[in-house]
């Protein structure tokens, strides 16, 4: 019997510490209490699946629900026990105690849940609340009478819990031991005999209380019985076990029930009056009352379902005799739950920032809820506040598990305040919430943008190396590195050289410097590609195109031309004798390589001794007689007239060439016919310079008309119907420029005031190719058209573009032209001439008319475009 109650221990232990692994993956261990720091519990690790290298590489952790840490893992991976553990103070009372252990395993994020059973041992002694206790009987007292003694306590439960009660030997009373239906155990003493006070006048009787423990444990008091004479019926209750319900936080003075008790005995004997047993424990005392007079039973203290769900209360009935006797009954109060305990929520874990590139369904959180009330009132559900890329999943019991749902975006939002709302099942029903931030993390998803489309600058000439030209800008939505920005030329060619030996940019601000200087009469515009690109990993890149216009600057002196000459003897001209005033004695022809106003000439004489006997048209530079020329005495003395004309530019400063012009007269009339291929005959009374003006407006306005049908004809043959013929280019109005696909062909036509002329600019369309096509002013009164030539761009830099930027269409429309006539016939062009200010001629009915088609055309394309 020895050896099997020594080898009991030893297998229990064995199987306390067996593990079990529930159906849901809960794992399961069981240890008994009072074990020391260290003792092993169960291999986690091994449960788990996992190495002992894993666990640390997955950083296992245990966390208790319980406020204390009774357990810890060491590095293999084993659940010990990290703090004695003490099964009554943690569970008192309790048939069953266990602790719930969750184990958070990161990369990736799981959670497992342990339940620790906790075994009790027997290492509590039942105990009395005194060493001795007195007890009065009324030798009146029947057999069979039964008088309730002081229950032992032992904290220990199970079959180390309080077994039975023993007395000592004793004739005349014996023990009886009731059982409730909690399970627990009140003695009584029962009277055997009848009693005779004066036989046996006190009893001194030892009173035990045995566990079921091995080895079992006891404890002892004292019983000093009095015997008592008179009084001999005791009041007895209507009901000696009385059942009520009562609701949770029910107020103080709330009655609980009424006890009824009844006396045979009269006067004194009978008079009854009623309180609680002197064993009462003092939780029951701090949370009822009980009216002496009335037996009501009443609340005092605040009804808690979640600290008691029911009441074991002793009441007795005690008459007035002397010796008193008492009648007991047993009231059973159940507290009936309400729903008054607000749900928890409790953020276990939390992942914050998050890539904003994050897959839907990626774990960010894991969250519980829990409350305290039963039944539906305890039953917790969870949601997340609407509207966010957010959801919970359940994990287990009441664990959830808050994943992404949907995409994310931190430039739009780079937190979001997530609200998790838990809700019970009671009526009505209770809510809390638990509030927290989750944060986004930049990942490099956005280009680099502009701030404009494209660029467009304008740059003097002559500039020096380092000049500023233009500044890009460009921004970036995302942070830190992936917004920092860099820029950059894309290779190109500009006229066969790299960009690169025209404009450098400084990466970091976009600022573009020219590296050399610039002639606009070499190149007038040209356009870089710039890239800006982000240091975001991979990286992003956008581009764009800033368009350089080179302005022109008043850098070149005009050339003479025509008539050809050299600088040793100048121009050398003829003329007739006797030549009337105002003959013409040639053209002047000077060109400037300048553009615009800068290339508006202006003819002069410079003052001498002959330059009062000519006189030359400031604007076309034809040359004619001023003044009667020498007689014929004088002629052969002195037959050669010698100036000097100065030709002037328009621009500021303004720069000049001159040339000598040396004009000798012929000793005889030169045959007529040099000047004219037809000699019309003389009609009486006409001169011949009438003749020739009429011939000349004759000449005029045929070509006039010819010009005006094939432009009618050109424009009625094209499909898109535009105003004047062209060819895939843009033509200028008053209301701007208007642009065609054609990339190297554009028209101006200059439409301040009246139409007096038209500009066609060509380009090459192939390599080394030049295409020109005129166009003709429908008010021109003579069928020249002027040629402009565009220097050679290279592929990529060749822009669509005019002889002038809106600055110098501005320029020219406050500065307006001069009235003279600056063209010359197609017999008198040597080449190419500089470009004077046009003079308007007499606008005709049908030109008038001619216009006004021609400028409701132009507002329609306006308006097309």
């Amino acid at each position: 019997m020895m050896e099997r109650r020594h080898l009991w221990p030893a297998l229990y232990f064995a199987l306390s510490l067996t593990q079990l692994r529930a159906a849901s993956g809960e794992l399961r261990y069981s240890v008994p209490e009072e074990q020391k720091p260290g003792s092993d519990v169960g291999n986690i690790a091994r449960d788990l699946g996992l190495s002992v290298s894993r666990i640390t590489e997955r950083k296992l952790q245990v966390v208790s629900e319980s406020n204390s840490q009774y357990f810890e893992v060491n590095p293999s991976g084993v659940l010990v026990i990290r703090e004695t553990i003490d099964r009554e103070h943690i569970c008192a009372l309790s048939s069953t105690c266990s602790l719930h252990l969750q184990v958070l395993l990161q990369n990736p994020l799981e959670i497992h849940r342990v339940l620790v059973q906790i075994e009790d041992v027997n290492d509590n002694a039942p105990k009395f609340p005194n060493a001795n206790s007195s007890l009065e009987i009324s030798e009146a007292a029947a057999p069979g009478t039964r008088f309730r003694l002081e229950s032992a306590r032992d904290p220990d439960v199970g079959i180390n819990s309080l077994r039975t009660y023993s007395l000592s030997a004793s004739e005349y009373f014996v023990l009886h031991v009731e059982t409730k239906s909690d399970g627990s155990k009140f003695p009584e003493l029962v009277l055997e005999k009848t009693l005779d006070r004066e036989a046996h006048g006190a009893f001194r009787l030892s009173l035990t209380a045995v566990d079921g423990g091995t080895p079992e444990k006891s404890g002892t008091t004292l019983l000093l019985i009095k015997i008592l004479d008179v009084n001999d019926n005791a009041p007895v209750f209507e009901e000696p076990v009385k059942r009520v319900s009562l609701l949770e936080n029910s107020p103080p003075g709330t009655l609980v029930t009424k006890l009824n008790a009844s006396d045979l005995d009269s006067g004194l004997n009978g008079k009854i009056s009623y309180l609680f047993s002197k064993y009462t424990p003092e939780r029951v005392l701090k949370m009822f009352t009980v009216d002496s007079n009335s037996g009501e039973i009443r609340v005092v203290g605040d009804v808690d379902y979640e600290e008691a769900n029911v009441y074991d209360i002793t009441v007795q009935a005690r008459d007035g005799g002397s010796p008193a006797m008492e009648g007991s009954c047993n009231v059973k109060v159940e507290i009936m739950d309400v729903n008054d305990n607000t749900p928890e929520v409790t953020l276990t874990s939390l992942t914050s920032p998050i890539p904003e590139d994050s897959e839907s369904g990626t774990v960010i959180a894991l969250i519980s809820a829990k409350d305290l009330d039963s039944g539906e009132n305890g039953k917790v559900v969870l949601r997340v506040s609407p509207g966010l890329p957010f959801k919970l999943k359940s994990a287990f019991g009441e664990h959830y598990t808050l994943v992404t749902e949907g995409r994310l975006d931190r430039e739009a939002i780079d937190e979001y305040t997530v609200v998790v709302m838990a809700t019970d099942s009671g009526s009505p029903p209770l809510s809390s919430r638990k509030t927290f931030a989750v944060r986004l993390s930049d990942v490099n998803d956005n280009a680099p943008v502009f701030s404009q489309n494209s660029y467009s600058v304008d740059v003097s000439e002559n500039n020096a190396p380092g000049t500023p030209i233009a500044t890009v800008s460009a921004s970036d939505p995302d942070l830190g590195d992936n917004a920092r920005l860099s820029y950059a030329i894309l290779p190109s060619t500009i006229h066969g050289s790299p960009i690169s030996s025209y404009v450098y940019i400084n990466p970091e601000n976009g600022n573009i410097f020219s590296m050399r200087s610039l002639d606009y009469e070499q190149m007038n515009a040209f356009r870089i590609e710039v890239q800006v690109r982000d240091a975001g990993v991979p990286q992003q890149a956008s581009n764009v195109t800033v368009h350089v216009f080179v302005v022109d600057q008043n850098d070149n002196a005009p050339v003479i031309l025509y008539p050809a000459h050299s600088e040793e003897t100048g121009i050398q001209l003829t003329v007739p004798h006797g030549v009337p005033v105002g003959h013409r004695v040639s053209k002047i022809v000077a060109v400037d390589p300048d553009s615009g106003h800068n290339a508006w000439l202006f003819y002069s004489i410079a003052p001498g001794d002959d330059a009062s006997m000519f006189h030359i048209e400031p604007l076309t530079g034809e040359l004619r007689t001023a003044q009667k020329l020498l007689e014929d005495e004088q002629a052969k003395t002195s037959p050669v007239f010698n100036f000097v004309v100065i030709v002037r530019d328009n621009g500021e400063p303004s720069m000049s060439s001159s040339v000598s012009v040396g004009v000798t007269i012929e000793e005889k009339v030169p045959d007529k016919s040099t000047d004219f291929r037809i000699t019309p005959r003389k009609v009486p009374g006409m001169t011949d310079v009438t003749l020739y003006l009429i011939i000349s407006l004759g000449c005029v306005t045929l070509v006039s008309l010819v010009t005006m049908a094939i432009l009618l004809v050109r424009c009625i043959r094209r499909s898109d119907g535009s105003p004047c013929c062209y060819s895939r280019s843009g033509f200028r109005t008053r209301h701007g420029y208007h642009q065609r696909a054609h990339k190297d062909l554009h028209l101006q036509l200059n439409t301040d005031g009246p139409i007096r002329y038209m500009e066609v600019v060509g380009g090459p369309q192939e390599p080394h190719t030049r295409t020109y096509r005129p166009c003709y002013s429908t008010l021109s009164s003579r069928s020249d058209f002027v040629f402009v030539k565009t220097p050679m761009l290279s592929h990529n830099n060749t822009l669509n573009m005019t002889l002038s930027r809106k600055h110098l269409m501005d320029s020219a429309n406050e500065q307006k032209p001069p009235s003279a006539d600056w063209r010359f016939t197609q017999n008198q062009r040597p080449g190419p001439s500089g470009l004077s200010p046009p003079s308007p001629p007499p606008i005709t009915h049908s030109a008038k008319s001619e216009r006004g088609r021609l400028e409701s055309r132009v507002k329609e394309v306006d308006s097309g475009v």
